[in-house]
C-alpha cells in the first residue's frame, strides 16, 4: 500500500497514525505528535514520520482534511502541526491570535502543480493559461474538447479537481483564473487527491490537477500536460520547479508549527529531522526537494523560533 492509499484509506477517521496503520498506538513512547491539513502535503509529511520512526517511538498521526479543515483544527488549538500547500490566509491567522496560538511557517519541499489527462489521450500535449482559464473560470460552458481547441477532437471534456478546503484550489484559481476561489462549480471534486487520480484514469475525456507527487505516483497511467505561461510549453519536473521555469504552477509546500508545541521535545525534534532530511523525504515521497538556499532559509527560522543551532 502506498503513502497515498493509506492516507485516503485513513480518511474516514481523519488521521493516518503511524505506529499502527489507521488505529495507532497510545501506548508507544516519546509523546504525540498531531498533523492535519493538505492532502498534498500529507505524503510528505508521513514519508518523514515513518522514517523519523527508526529514531524515536513517538506517536505521530497525520490527517488529511484539507488546509483550510487543517488551519481551523490548527487555529482552535487542536493540532501541533498544519500542513499547508498555501500560505495562511489573514482570516485564519486572525483566529489563531484570537486563540493564542502563535505559530512558525517552515517551506519543507516544492511543487510543480500538475495538470493531468487520460492516458488514451492523445490530443493535448501543451495547454495554455488561457485555454486552462477557459475551461476552469466561473461561468465556463466548455464541456468539449473541440471547445478548447478547433483542432481537439469532438471528445466530451470531464473535469476533476480538488474541493473548497484544499490549497491546491485555491492555489490554481488565484493562478489561471486570476481570484483565489474563482472556478466553475460543476466538476467533481474531492480534497482528497486520491479521488481525483481514480476519476481521471478511468474517464477518456478527462482533465484534472493535483500536485506533482501524484502524478509521478501515478505517471503509468495518467499524461502530464505541459504549460504554456507566455514562453513556450514548459513540463512539471523536479528542475523546472526548483528553476523556476515552470510558471506560473510551481508553488512551496508548507508546515505551520505551534511555537507552544516546539517547547516538546518530540516536535522539535521531528521538525529538526524533517528538515536535515529534507532531500532523502522528497526523494522518497516523490516530492520536489527544497534548493540550498530554501533550505538554509528555513532551518535558520527553526534555529530562531527554537533557541537551537
Amino acid at each position: 500500500m502506498t503513502l497515498r492509499t493509506a492516507l485516503s484509506a485513513c480518511a474516514a477517521t481523519a488521521a493516518l497514525a503511524i505506529a499502527a496503520g489507521c488505529g495507532g498506538d497510545e501506548s508507544s513512547g516519546g509523546g504525540a505528535v498531531s498533523a492535519d491539513g493538505s492532502s498534498t502535503v500529507g505524503p510528505y509529511v508521513t514519508a518523514a514520520a515513518e522514517s523519523f520512526r527508526d529514531e524515536s517511538d513517538a506517536n505521530i498521526t497525520v490527517g488529511i482534511s484539507g488546509t483550510g479543515g487543517g488551519f481551523e483544527r490548527f487555529c482552535r488549538d487542536e493540532t501541533d502541526i498544519s500542513n499547508a500547500s498555501r500560505p495562511i490566509k489573514d482570516e485564519e491567522a486572525a483566529i489563531c491570535e484570537e486563540n493564542g496560538v502563535e505559530y512558525v511557517e517552515l517551506q519543507v519541499a516544492n511543487d510543480a502543480l500538475t495538470v493531468v489527462v487520460n492516458s488514451a489521450n492523445d490530443w493535448a500535449t501543451c495547454l495554455t493559461v488561457d485555454e486552462l482559464n477557459a475551461i476552469w473560470k466561473p461561468d465556463s460552458k466548455v464541456a468539449n474538447w473541440n471547445q478548447v481547441r478547433d483542432a481537439f477532437p469532438d471528445e466530451a471534456l470531464e473535469l476533476f479537481g480538488p474541493g473548497t478546503d484544499s490549497g491546491t484550489f485555491d492555489y490554481f484559481t488565484d493562478e489561471i483564473n486570476g481570484e483565489e476561489g474563482a472556478s466553475r462549480t460543476d466538476y467533481q471534486a474531492s480534497e482528497d487527491d486520491n479521488v481525483v487520480v481514480q476519476g481521471v484514469k478511468g474517464t477518456k475525456g478527462a482533465l484534472g490537477y493535483f500536485g506533482f507527487s501524484y502524478f509521478t505516483e501515478n505517471q503509468d497511467t495518467l499524461k502530464a500536460l505541459e504549460i504554456d505561461g507566455g514562453s513556450g510549453c514548459v513540463a512539471p519536473s523536479i528542475e523546472t520547479a526548483q528553476g523556476g521555469d515552470y510558471k506560473p504552477l510551481a508553488r512551496p509546500l508548507y508546515v505551520y508549527a505551534k511555537r507552544s508545541a516546539l517547547e516538546r521535545e518530540e516536535v522539535e525534534s521531528f521538525l529538526r529531522y524533517m528538515l536535515e532530511n529534507e532531500t532523502s523525504i522528497a526523494e522518497r515521497a516523490q516530492f520536489v526537494p527544497l534548493n540550498d538556499a530554501q533550505l538554509t532559509e528555513n532551518q535558520s527560522k527553526l534555529d530562531e523560533a527554537t533557541g537551537g543551532s
